[in-house]
């Protein structure tokens, strides 16, 4: 009887086990599985790499570790969208060898084959990649890593790794990785960035596979807080005029501008050899140490597709902060990435401004809209989710005869849960507050303080596009020239948004619209 009982005590705890696991699994998919970010199905996500458009189709690749939900042997994970916005998992892509692990790098689109590997019929996609050699790694060896290409004849369905890697050998530095390569058309050339320790390299080659180190740019300009790691380096229109700028965006880790990862960018010229900073940002960098793509926690990684219709500039980021990304609250997958972006360089007496929007093609997904016009006091609630569904919304607010007070937005739950985000006309900043919002503790670096952007001045007016995942905000302050992305993790999804201020006779405009991406 006693074994009869006891099995039949391990039979119900098993299957209960069972249950609660597959409860929570079921809460961590409907909490936590954003609804229009891509992230993938199973393991472990972070850099974007290898981004490029062809015949009709944007491909996103990905550092990958498919064997479980934190850092392993990378692999290059591959999602495919028609339009940059509802993204659909492909077949992994890139697998380690016996050179070593697949890490971060890029991918171009070789029109008239100056590599030779096209077939006559198919336009040849040439991807690069850094081979991190873990064997030399561990016995401390100098040269782990080392830059390496594989291409495809079938819009990235399969590749084929080149025969002569790796192409570009390590110098004997062991930081040497991310390679980013583009078309220089000025000069008739292809141009590769390889983030070296604490400055970029630029190499030059006619056929993509023979290289030849030209300079090196950055070591005492801008941040130096940590390694700096995948480089984007593309010409690029002054907006409003036909002068072109070269601009760096330089990813490093730590040293972020609220810290751990962060995104800074130069801008400059380039005589096909030489990257210089312009006068005029020099001018600025001096002023702000670091000149920041987005002052948020949670944008890293951040890199531009090769071959966008119409020569635009879009870019997206890895939607987390090595500070606490194998820490996070998901079991199943790990990190998702910010909505792709489009950039533009605008020049204005102080400096540069490296904007960045949301692509327009997301506004093809908007359905229920809500407008309202309100005069602001103490505290209001302005939506609730029976008016729009906040875990997939993008909210447009436009803030009039604002004063010296401070402005602040709260997403709640009946939890008593919340984020908060807004302006400080006091402190002259914009911030984000996650320190209530919900799971906080699988890291003490995750909600240890409040991020800020400053701003010039008091504004007396001022608008924001906020985008509202499940766990995610990403905030365009005036356009695009302030951004900070973060992430959340509530306990219950955020069902209202009020507003909080302690000034009179401001006036905003709020329009809200839920999003429709079936998946």
């Amino acid at each position: 009887m006693k074994k009869i009982i006891s099995t039949l005590i391990i039979a119900a705890t098993f299957y209960s086990g069972l249950n609660a696991q597959s409860v929570s699994k079921t809460t961590e998919e409907q909490l936590y599985r954003p609804n229009y970010h891509f992230t993938p199905q199973k393991g472990w996500m972070n850099d974007p790499n290898g981004l490029y458009y062809l015949d009709g189709l944007y491909h996103l690749f990905f550092q990958y570790y498919p064997g479980g939900n934190k850092w392993g042997p990378m692999h290059w994970g591959h999602a495919t969208s028609k339009d940059l916005v509802k993204w659909e998992e492909q077949e992994v892509a890139l697998f380690p060898d016996q050179l070593g692990y697949i890490f971060s790098g890029s991918a171009v689109v070789d029109k008239n084959n100056t590599s030779g590997f096209g077939d006559g019929k198919n336009i040849p996609v040439v991807a690069f990649y850094t081979y991190h050699d873990p064997l030399k790694e561990k016995e401390n060896k100098l040269d782990v890593e080392s830059q390496a290409l594989a291409y495809s004849l079938d819009n990235g369905k399969t590749w084929t790794k080149y025969k002569n890697n790796p192409i570009i050998q390590n110098p004997g530095v062991r930081d040497f990785r991310d390679p980013k390569v583009i078309r220089d058309e000025i000069h008739q050339q292809w141009i590769m960035s390889i983030a070296v320790q604490d400055k970029t390299q630029f190499y030059a080659s006619k056929n993509l596979k023979d290289w030849q180190l030209l300079s090196d740019f950055g070591k005492d300009l801008g941040a130096h807080g940590g390694v700096w790691e995948c480089p984007d380096f593309f010409p690029i229109k002054i907006e409003g005029t036909q002068e072109t700028k070269w601009v760096l965006i330089q990813n490093l880790n730590p040293g972020g501008p609220n810290g751990g990862s962060g995104a800074q960018f130069f801008v400059g010229d380039f005589d096909g050899k030489t990257f210089k900073i312009d006068a005029l940002f020099a001018k600025q960098l001096a002023k702000e140490k670091a000149v920041w793509l987005d002052w948020g926690m949670d944008n890293y990684a951040s890199v531009s597709f090769d071959n966008v219709p119409e020569n635009k500039r879009v870019i997206i980021g890895w939607m987390s902060n090595w500070l606490y990304a194998q820490e996070v609250p998901t079991e199943k997958w790990r990190s998702s990435n910010t909505i792709a972006r489009e950039v533009n360089l605008v020049k204005t007496k102080e400096g540069y401004i490296l904007k960045n929007v949301p692509v327009s093609q997301l506004e093809k997904y908007h359905s229920k809209k809500i407008s309202k016009n309100i005069n602001l006091k103490s505290s209001q609630s302005i939506l609730k989710n029976n008016e729009i569904d906040l875990t997939k919304a993008v909210i447009d607010f436009d803030f009039k005869k604002m004063t010296s007070g401070v402005y602040t937005i709260s997403l709640s739950n009946s939890l008593g849960e919340k984020l908060t985000f807004g302006i400080d006309n006091k402190e002259k900043s914009l911030f984000i507050d996650r320190r209530k919002s919900g799971k906080t503790n699988f890291s003490d670096k995750f909600a240890k303080k409040v991020t800020k952007t400053p701003l010039s001045k008091t504004l007396t007016q001022g608008k924001f596009k906020i985008l509202l995942d499940k766990t995610s905000i990403e905030i365009f302050f005036n356009n695009g020239e302030k951004v900070m992305t973060e992430i959340f993790f509530p306990n219950e999804s955020f069902s209202e948004l009020s507003l909080y201020t302690d000034t009179k006779g401001s006036v905003l405009n709020i329009t809200a619209h839920e999003l429709t991406i079936n998946k």
